[in-house]
């Protein structure tokens, strides 16, 4: 009697651990470099469209703090994928040469870094040569801050000063005059500084890229751990990145209804034109295209790494190899969602 009964309940079990096998989802927590802002819609859309679900992954995302942040937090197994400046990247390899679990690049998103000096119109400064013994701005962290000497020396700039701040205060430290010019993202900035009652044609903005400075931006991170044992899941990952991505590129205002999700105090317009800024200037840049979505090339990774080093005084040199696997990328054909320029 027992027997019979076991007997017909083994093909259900069966079929029941078969099922829920089928439907696991494997975990992934991602953290952002920074805010639920408009960009972030490129991460919050494929969660909210299931095509994360679809791949058969469970991914929570957090905001951050900034890329550094990002860095460490995966690379201490906090978190299994984030997204970084790979300059960032760079330095926490080179000064880290022992450590254990450092992360790895597996996809470019921002293919120009986002990174500008600004300045006001009053000011004078028109071109990088009037920086010249000027009073520089930003947090000590910032990217642009931290990338400054590369430009100085692309654009043969003399000595500049350099005041410390808060995130929140530099915007309001560059319209009060207290500087005469910042670093930052240019996308979070010239919005930023709009805020604070600034006219963005009284703004001068001297983009990084058009001086001379084409380092990588930001990308997708992975720790050793998740590539080692997942290989699978991380691939699975940019796929269902990419096809979110695709989606933002070509509806970005509707896009913010994610972010605003996840921050419901967001100013919904001008997260809407901070997405399209992103999107315009380092996603579907010149470079982005002729270099392919996603994807890096060789040579400009390569002085870039040299380029850090330097600028950044590392303890050891970059390892260009070390800091990017573009082996998970999608194919040609998925990261084919870049639109021409019109």
């Amino acid at each position: 009697m027992i027997k019979n009964i076991f007997s017909r309940l083994a093909p259900a079990l069966v079929l029941a651990a078969a099922s829920s096998l089928a439907h696991a989802q494997t975990p992934i927590k991602f953290i952002l470099d920074w805010r639920f802002e408009g960009p972030s819609a490129l991460f919050l859309a494929p969660v909210a469209k299931g095509y994360f679900k679809d791949a058969k992954l469970d991914v929570s995302i957090d905001a951050g703090n900034g890329s550094g942040g990002a860095v460490t937090r995966v690379a201490a197994g906090t978190y299994d994928m984030g997204f970084a400046d790979l300059a960032a990247l760079m330095e926490f390899h080179a000064n880290n040469p022992d450590a254990p679990n450092k992360p790895v690049a597996v996809m470019m998103v921002y293919n120009n870094t986002p990174a500008s000096v600004m300045a006001l119109k009053k000011s004078g400064i028109k071109t990088p040569a009037d920086l010249n013994g000027k009073k520089l701005g930003a947090p000590v962290f910032d990217a642009g801050r931290r990338a400054f000497p590369i430009f100085q020396k692309a654009n043969g700039i003399g000595t500049v000063q350099w005041t410390a701040m808060d995130p929140p205060l530099r915007e309001t430290m560059l319209a009060r005059g207290d500087v005469d010019a910042i670093t930052g993202f240019t996308f979070t900035s010239l919005l930023n500084l709009e805020a604070r009652g600034v006219k963005a044609e009284d703004v001068v903005v001297l983009p990084y890229p058009e001086h001379g400075v084409k380092l990588y931006g930001n990308a997708i991170i992975a720790s050793p751990k998740l590539i080692k044992e997942n290989p699978a899941a991380v691939k699975a990952f940019l796929q269902a990145f990419t096809k979110g991505a695709r989606d933002v590129i070509v509806k970005p205002d509707a896009a913010i209804d994610y972010v605003k999700e996840r921050d419901g105090i967001i100013n919904v317009a001008l997260e809407q034109r901070r997405l399209r800024l992103a999107i315009d200037t380092v996603v579907n840049s010149p470079d982005a295209r002729s270099e392919g979505f996603g994807r890096i090339v060789g040579p400009r990774l390569s002085l870039m790494a040299s380029q850090v080093s330097d600028a950044f005084g590392t303890k050891t040199r970059v390892n260009p190899d070390a800091v990017w696997d573009g082996s998970f990328l999608p194919s040609t054909a998925e990261l084919n969602i870049l639109p021409a320029k019109k």
